[in-house]
Protein backbone atom coordinates (compact mmCIF):
# COMPACT_ATOMS: atom_id res chain seq x y z
CA UNK A 1 0.00 0.00 0.00
CA UNK A 2 1.40 3.25 1.21
CA UNK A 3 4.96 1.96 1.66
CA UNK A 4 5.02 0.50 -1.85
CA UNK A 5 3.62 3.76 -3.20
CA UNK A 6 6.47 5.70 -1.61
CA UNK A 7 9.04 3.29 -3.03
CA UNK A 8 7.52 3.71 -6.48
CA UNK A 9 7.62 7.48 -6.10
CA UNK A 10 11.31 7.31 -5.26
CA UNK A 11 12.05 5.16 -8.30
CA UNK A 12 10.09 7.42 -10.63
CA UNK A 13 11.48 10.68 -9.34
CA UNK A 14 14.98 9.19 -9.59
CA UNK A 15 14.32 8.27 -13.18
CA UNK A 16 12.96 11.72 -13.93
CA UNK A 17 15.98 13.60 -12.66
CA UNK A 18 18.64 11.59 -14.38
CA UNK A 19 16.69 11.44 -17.66
CA UNK A 20 16.65 7.75 -16.85
CA UNK A 21 14.07 5.31 -18.14
CA UNK A 22 13.54 1.84 -16.78
CA UNK A 23 13.78 -0.06 -20.02
CA UNK A 24 11.59 -2.88 -18.69
CA UNK A 25 8.74 -0.44 -18.01
CA UNK A 26 6.57 1.79 -20.19
CA UNK A 27 6.12 4.53 -17.60
CA UNK A 28 5.79 7.98 -19.16
CA UNK A 29 7.09 11.20 -17.64
CA UNK A 30 3.50 12.29 -17.02
CA UNK A 31 3.28 9.39 -14.56
CA UNK A 32 6.40 10.68 -12.83
CA UNK A 33 4.71 14.05 -12.36
CA UNK A 34 1.64 12.38 -10.89
CA UNK A 35 3.71 10.50 -8.32
CA UNK A 36 5.67 13.63 -7.48
CA UNK A 37 2.48 15.48 -6.58
CA UNK A 38 1.60 12.72 -4.14
CA UNK A 39 4.87 12.91 -2.21
CA UNK A 40 3.51 13.05 1.33
CA UNK A 41 6.13 14.95 3.33
CA UNK A 42 9.58 16.46 3.55
CA UNK A 43 11.51 13.37 4.55
CA UNK A 44 10.51 11.62 1.35
CA UNK A 45 11.81 14.60 -0.60
CA UNK A 46 15.04 14.30 1.37
CA UNK A 47 15.41 10.67 0.37
CA UNK A 48 14.46 11.60 -3.18
CA UNK A 49 17.20 14.20 -3.36
CA UNK A 50 19.85 11.64 -2.48
CA UNK A 51 18.36 9.25 -5.03
CA UNK A 52 18.53 11.92 -7.74
CA UNK A 53 20.51 15.10 -7.20
CA UNK A 54 23.29 13.37 -5.28
CA UNK A 55 23.14 9.99 -6.97
CA UNK A 56 26.72 8.98 -7.92
CA UNK A 57 25.68 8.18 -11.49
CA UNK A 58 24.09 11.61 -11.92
CA UNK A 59 27.08 13.35 -10.39
CA UNK A 60 29.49 11.57 -12.70
CA UNK A 61 27.32 11.77 -15.83
CA UNK A 62 24.99 14.76 -15.30
CA UNK A 63 21.95 15.70 -17.39
CA UNK A 64 21.88 19.08 -19.12
CA UNK A 65 22.31 22.21 -17.01
CA UNK A 66 18.84 23.43 -17.98
CA UNK A 67 17.24 20.15 -16.97
CA UNK A 68 19.02 20.08 -13.61
CA UNK A 69 18.02 23.68 -12.94
CA UNK A 70 14.37 23.01 -13.66
CA UNK A 71 14.29 19.79 -11.66
CA UNK A 72 15.94 21.29 -8.59
CA UNK A 73 13.65 24.32 -8.72
CA UNK A 74 10.60 22.06 -8.84
CA UNK A 75 11.90 19.87 -6.02
CA UNK A 76 12.55 22.91 -3.83
CA UNK A 77 9.10 24.31 -4.62
CA UNK A 78 7.47 21.07 -3.51
CA UNK A 79 9.59 20.95 -0.38
CA UNK A 80 8.67 24.52 0.52
CA UNK A 81 4.98 23.59 0.24
CA UNK A 82 5.46 21.22 3.20
CA UNK A 83 6.01 22.14 6.81
CA UNK A 84 9.42 20.50 6.90
CA UNK A 85 12.70 22.17 7.73
CA UNK A 86 14.61 23.67 4.77
CA UNK A 87 17.03 21.33 3.03
CA UNK A 88 20.30 23.23 2.71
CA UNK A 89 21.71 20.58 0.36
CA UNK A 90 19.05 21.35 -2.25
CA UNK A 91 19.66 25.09 -2.16
CA UNK A 92 23.41 24.54 -2.37
CA UNK A 93 22.95 22.19 -5.33
CA UNK A 94 20.73 24.72 -7.11
CA UNK A 95 23.28 27.46 -6.44
CA UNK A 96 26.00 25.37 -8.06
CA UNK A 97 23.83 24.67 -11.10
CA UNK A 98 22.88 28.34 -11.48
CA UNK A 99 26.58 29.17 -11.63
CA UNK A 100 27.32 26.41 -14.14
CA UNK A 101 27.69 27.38 -17.79
CA UNK A 102 25.55 25.68 -20.40
CA UNK A 103 27.36 23.04 -22.44
CA UNK A 104 26.69 21.57 -25.86
CA UNK A 105 26.66 18.01 -24.49
CA UNK A 106 24.94 16.21 -21.63
CA UNK A 107 24.37 12.64 -20.44
CA UNK A 108 21.33 10.39 -20.17
CA UNK A 109 21.23 7.21 -18.13
CA UNK A 110 18.95 4.20 -18.57
CA UNK A 111 18.55 1.31 -16.15
CA UNK A 112 18.49 -2.28 -17.42
CA UNK A 113 16.59 -5.12 -15.70
CA UNK A 114 19.85 -6.26 -14.12
CA UNK A 115 20.30 -2.86 -12.47
CA UNK A 116 23.18 -2.06 -14.78
CA UNK A 117 23.01 1.35 -16.45
CA UNK A 118 23.48 2.51 -20.01
CA UNK A 119 25.06 5.95 -20.12
CA UNK A 120 24.92 8.00 -23.30
CA UNK A 121 26.68 11.24 -24.14
CA UNK A 122 24.57 13.28 -26.52
CA UNK A 123 24.03 16.80 -27.76
CA UNK A 124 21.72 19.21 -25.95
CA UNK A 125 20.36 20.64 -29.22
CA UNK A 126 17.95 18.46 -31.21
CA UNK A 127 19.63 19.49 -34.46
CA UNK A 128 23.39 19.99 -34.47
CA UNK A 129 26.12 19.63 -37.07
CA UNK A 130 23.44 19.25 -39.71
CA UNK A 131 21.86 16.11 -38.21
CA UNK A 132 19.28 14.93 -35.70
CA UNK A 133 21.30 11.80 -35.00
CA UNK A 134 23.21 13.14 -32.01
CA UNK A 135 20.29 12.82 -29.58
CA UNK A 136 18.19 9.87 -28.38
CA UNK A 137 14.67 9.63 -29.78
CA UNK A 138 11.65 7.90 -28.23
CA UNK A 139 11.34 5.27 -30.95
CA UNK A 140 14.84 3.99 -30.16
CA UNK A 141 13.89 3.66 -26.51
CA UNK A 142 10.66 1.80 -27.27
CA UNK A 143 12.44 -0.51 -29.71
CA UNK A 144 14.98 -1.30 -26.98
CA UNK A 145 12.18 -2.05 -24.52
CA UNK A 146 10.47 -4.34 -27.03
CA UNK A 147 13.75 -6.10 -27.84
CA UNK A 148 14.42 -6.83 -24.17
CA UNK A 149 10.95 -8.36 -23.86
CA UNK A 150 11.51 -10.45 -27.01
CA UNK A 151 15.17 -11.35 -26.64
CA UNK A 152 14.75 -14.64 -28.52
CA UNK A 153 14.47 -12.61 -31.74
CA UNK A 154 17.93 -11.15 -31.23
CA UNK A 155 20.22 -14.18 -30.91
CA UNK A 156 22.02 -14.19 -34.25
CA UNK A 157 23.38 -11.53 -36.63
CA UNK A 158 21.74 -8.12 -36.39
CA UNK A 159 22.16 -4.98 -38.49
CA UNK A 160 20.84 -1.67 -37.20
CA UNK A 161 20.25 1.03 -39.80
CA UNK A 162 20.65 4.59 -38.55
CA UNK A 163 21.97 3.63 -35.12
CA UNK A 164 22.41 7.20 -33.95
CA UNK A 165 24.24 7.38 -30.63
CA UNK A 166 23.53 3.75 -29.79
CA UNK A 167 20.79 3.26 -27.17
CA UNK A 168 18.92 0.42 -28.90
CA UNK A 169 22.00 -1.54 -29.90
CA UNK A 170 23.82 -1.16 -26.59
CA UNK A 171 20.75 -2.40 -24.72
CA UNK A 172 20.42 -5.42 -27.01
CA UNK A 173 24.12 -6.27 -26.78
CA UNK A 174 24.10 -6.08 -22.98
CA UNK A 175 20.90 -8.05 -22.40
CA UNK A 176 20.11 -10.22 -25.44
CA UNK A 177 23.74 -11.21 -26.24
CA UNK A 178 23.36 -11.68 -30.00
CA UNK A 179 25.97 -13.53 -32.00
CA UNK A 180 26.84 -10.33 -33.88
CA UNK A 181 25.59 -6.74 -33.84
CA UNK A 182 26.36 -4.24 -36.57
CA UNK A 183 25.80 -0.57 -35.75
CA UNK A 184 25.61 1.65 -38.81
CA UNK A 185 25.13 5.29 -39.71
CA UNK A 186 26.34 7.76 -42.30
CA UNK A 187 27.11 11.06 -40.54
CA UNK A 188 30.74 11.33 -39.44
CA UNK A 189 29.90 13.09 -36.18
CA UNK A 190 27.25 10.49 -35.29
CA UNK A 191 29.66 7.63 -35.95
CA UNK A 192 32.26 9.27 -33.72
CA UNK A 193 29.78 9.81 -30.85
CA UNK A 194 28.43 6.28 -31.29
CA UNK A 195 31.92 4.80 -30.98
CA UNK A 196 32.57 6.89 -27.85
CA UNK A 197 29.30 5.69 -26.28
CA UNK A 198 30.19 2.07 -26.97
CA UNK A 199 33.44 2.54 -25.09
CA UNK A 200 31.68 4.50 -22.34
CA UNK A 201 29.49 1.45 -21.76
CA UNK A 202 32.34 -1.03 -21.52
CA UNK A 203 32.58 -2.06 -25.16
CA UNK A 204 36.30 -1.41 -25.46
CA UNK A 205 38.60 -1.49 -28.47
CA UNK A 206 41.69 -3.67 -28.74
CA UNK A 207 43.96 -0.70 -28.07
CA UNK A 208 42.46 -0.49 -24.58
CA UNK A 209 41.97 -4.20 -23.88
CA UNK A 210 43.92 -7.06 -25.41
CA UNK A 211 40.98 -9.40 -24.78
CA UNK A 212 39.03 -7.81 -27.60
CA UNK A 213 39.63 -8.37 -31.28
CA UNK A 214 39.72 -5.45 -33.65
CA UNK A 215 39.75 -5.52 -37.43
CA UNK A 216 39.64 -2.68 -39.91
CA UNK A 217 38.34 -3.05 -43.47
CA UNK A 218 37.66 -0.42 -46.15
CA UNK A 219 33.95 0.09 -46.76
CA UNK A 220 32.21 1.29 -49.92
CA UNK A 221 33.54 4.83 -49.47
CA UNK A 222 37.11 3.83 -48.68
CA UNK A 223 36.75 4.52 -44.95
CA UNK A 224 37.59 1.92 -42.32
CA UNK A 225 35.03 0.13 -40.20
CA UNK A 226 35.86 -1.04 -36.69
CA UNK A 227 35.08 -4.50 -35.31
CA UNK A 228 35.33 -5.49 -31.66
CA UNK A 229 34.17 -8.28 -29.44
CA UNK A 230 32.74 -7.94 -25.96
CA UNK A 231 31.08 -10.63 -23.84
CA UNK A 232 31.14 -12.98 -26.82
CA UNK A 233 29.14 -10.52 -28.94
CA UNK A 234 30.91 -9.49 -32.10
CA UNK A 235 30.24 -5.78 -32.51
CA UNK A 236 31.04 -3.54 -35.46
CA UNK A 237 30.48 0.10 -36.32
CA UNK A 238 30.06 0.71 -40.02
CA UNK A 239 29.65 3.77 -42.17
CA UNK A 240 26.70 2.89 -44.37
CA UNK A 241 25.38 5.21 -47.07
CA UNK A 242 21.96 3.87 -48.07
CA UNK A 243 22.35 5.33 -51.56
CA UNK A 244 25.80 3.90 -52.29
CA UNK A 245 25.95 0.52 -50.58
CA UNK A 246 25.68 -2.34 -53.09
CA UNK A 247 23.71 -5.59 -53.03
CA UNK A 248 26.97 -7.55 -52.77
CA UNK A 249 28.10 -5.57 -49.72
CA UNK A 250 24.77 -6.14 -47.99
CA UNK A 251 24.78 -9.84 -48.88
CA UNK A 252 28.22 -10.27 -47.32
CA UNK A 253 26.86 -9.05 -43.98
CA UNK A 254 24.68 -12.20 -43.80
CA UNK A 255 22.32 -10.68 -41.24
CA UNK A 256 19.27 -12.40 -39.79
CA UNK A 257 17.54 -9.32 -38.38
CA UNK A 258 17.45 -5.69 -39.53
CA UNK A 259 16.48 -2.92 -37.10
CA UNK A 260 15.73 0.76 -37.57
CA UNK A 261 14.32 3.34 -35.16
CA UNK A 262 12.95 6.80 -35.93
CA UNK A 263 14.15 6.89 -39.52
CA UNK A 264 10.67 7.47 -41.02
CA UNK A 265 10.30 11.22 -40.53
CA UNK A 266 10.83 12.57 -44.04
CA UNK A 267 9.58 11.26 -47.42
CA UNK A 268 13.04 11.42 -48.96
CA UNK A 269 14.67 9.54 -46.08
CA UNK A 270 11.87 6.95 -46.22
CA UNK A 271 12.55 6.39 -49.91
CA UNK A 272 16.24 5.81 -49.20
CA UNK A 273 15.32 3.34 -46.45
CA UNK A 274 13.04 1.43 -48.82
CA UNK A 275 15.81 1.42 -51.39
CA UNK A 276 18.38 -0.16 -49.09
CA UNK A 277 15.87 -2.77 -47.85
CA UNK A 278 15.16 -3.79 -51.43
CA UNK A 279 18.85 -4.56 -51.96
CA UNK A 280 19.01 -7.24 -49.30
CA UNK A 281 18.98 -10.87 -50.49
CA UNK A 282 15.52 -12.42 -50.85
CA UNK A 283 14.25 -15.98 -50.48
CA UNK A 284 15.85 -18.48 -52.77
CA UNK A 285 19.44 -18.08 -51.59
CA UNK A 286 21.36 -20.11 -49.06
CA UNK A 287 20.24 -17.86 -46.19
CA UNK A 288 16.72 -17.01 -45.07
CA UNK A 289 15.42 -13.53 -45.80
CA UNK A 290 16.16 -11.14 -42.90
CA UNK A 291 13.37 -10.12 -40.56
CA UNK A 292 12.89 -6.34 -40.42
CA UNK A 293 11.71 -4.40 -37.36
CA UNK A 294 11.09 -0.66 -37.69
CA UNK A 295 9.99 1.64 -34.85
CA UNK A 296 8.96 5.25 -35.37
CA UNK A 297 6.65 8.04 -34.26
CA UNK A 298 3.93 9.12 -36.70
CA UNK A 299 4.67 12.80 -37.08
CA UNK A 300 3.07 13.22 -40.49
CA UNK A 301 0.24 10.84 -41.51
CA UNK A 302 0.97 11.33 -45.23
CA UNK A 303 4.61 10.31 -44.76
CA UNK A 304 3.52 7.29 -42.74
CA UNK A 305 0.95 6.09 -45.29
CA UNK A 306 3.39 6.60 -48.16
CA UNK A 307 6.00 4.58 -46.29
CA UNK A 308 3.49 1.80 -45.63
CA UNK A 309 2.62 1.65 -49.30
CA UNK A 310 6.26 1.52 -50.39
CA UNK A 311 7.08 -1.02 -47.70
CA UNK A 312 4.44 -3.33 -49.12
CA UNK A 313 6.69 -3.85 -52.14
CA UNK A 314 9.55 -4.98 -49.90
CA UNK A 315 7.34 -7.20 -47.73
CA UNK A 316 6.70 -9.48 -50.67
CA UNK A 317 10.17 -10.93 -50.11
CA UNK A 318 10.85 -10.33 -46.44
CA UNK A 319 9.10 -10.31 -43.10
CA UNK A 320 8.84 -6.84 -41.60
CA UNK A 321 7.13 -5.39 -38.56
CA UNK A 322 6.26 -1.77 -37.84
CA UNK A 323 6.10 -0.48 -34.26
Amino acid sequence: GRKEGRAMALRLISGLFSCRRFITQTTHYSDCTRYEVRLPCGYLLLFSSFQTVFDPLCLKYPPSVQYRRRFLSELIKKHESTSSEPLDQLYEALGLVLNTEETTHCYKNYLLPSGDAITLRENVAIVSRGTTGLVTWDAGLYLAEWALENSEVFRNRILELGSGIGLTGIAICKVCHPREYIFSDHHEGVLQQLSENLQLNGLTLEAESSSHRREERPNHRGHHDVDLEDNHVRISVKELDWNLVSKDELAKLQVDVILAADVVYDPEVSQHLIGVLQRFPRDGGKRATPEVYIAFNIRNPDTYHDFQMQLGKVRSGSESKLM
